[in-house]
């Protein structure tokens, strides 16, 4: 299974470690942020993987809303609770709110395509950073600090026609856009769920970008060359 080196049960709770989270991120996603590296001080979890991890809990429904909505750190137990309600909520050992989930229409638990979901999607998520978010920062002419870039993933959600698909999903970047407010922006990712030729769903991802300052070509583009020779070693 996909995602069974990147996580541990322990009774009841989901445990990722900053290792297993970091790989899922680099070999999954391709995504090198620093805040998920085990060393950061700032680590935590990647979205994606709390994603990923739901999807494999709850299945895949019509239509699903995922909000993220504290940090995980290394090893904090998350309680995925059993239940056939269309509201979940994820919590950690304090009862906080990791993430909450909102679901409508028909489930699907084929293990087929919930990889692929899973799969594609994450790498779609991945390349956000330069691919997508450096030509958005360039128009507005603001970038994120680079000794302390804050990059975060705030929610996503995503709605599907049909959960029959005759062909492995792909994901494509719809439209891409940038709301700056004073010292951070929100990033919009909407995008297109492919089975074939044939869209078969829709939907948006929403990263906030915090730190902003004015944008400096030549320290952008340094720290993403950087960035890139990390994922290329990788």
């Amino acid at each position: 299974m996909l995602l069974d080196p990147y996580f541990i049960k322990q009774d009841s709770n989901i445990i990722i470690s900053a290792e297993q989270a970091s790989t899922f991120a680099k070999k999954e996603c391709q995504d090198f942020n620093p805040i998920h590296d085990p060393n950061s001080k700032r680590f935590c979890v990647p979205g994606d993987l709390l994603f990923a991890l739901a999807l494999n809990e709850y299945g895949i429904s019509e239509s699903m809303k995922f909000s993220f909505t504290n940090m995980v750190g290394d090893s904090t137990p998350l309680n995925f609770p059993k239940t056939a309600d269309e509201n979940i909520i994820v919590n950690n050992e304090q009862g906080k709110s990791v993430l909450e989930i909102e679901r409508k229409g028909k489930i699907s638990h084929d293990p087929k395509l919930l990889e692929s979901l899973i799969k594609n999607y994450v790498v779609f998520s991945g390349q956000n950073f330069p691919t997508l978010l450096m030509p958005l920062m360039e128009k507005h002419q603001v970038m994120f600090n680079t000794a302390r870039p804050l990059v975060m993933y705030n929610s996503m959600n995503f709605e599907l026609d049909t959960l029959h698909l005759n062909n492995s999903l792909h994901v494509e970047l719809a439209e891409s856009k940038l709301d700056v407010e004073a010292k951070r922006a929100n990033e919009f990712l909407h995008f297109d769920i492919y089975d074939g030729d044939k869209v078969v769903g829709r939907g948006v991802k929403t990263v906030v970008v915090g730190g902003l300052k004015p944008y400096d070509h030549e320290a952008i583009t340094t720290f993403a060359e950087s960035y890139l020779a990390a994922r290329n070693a990788f």
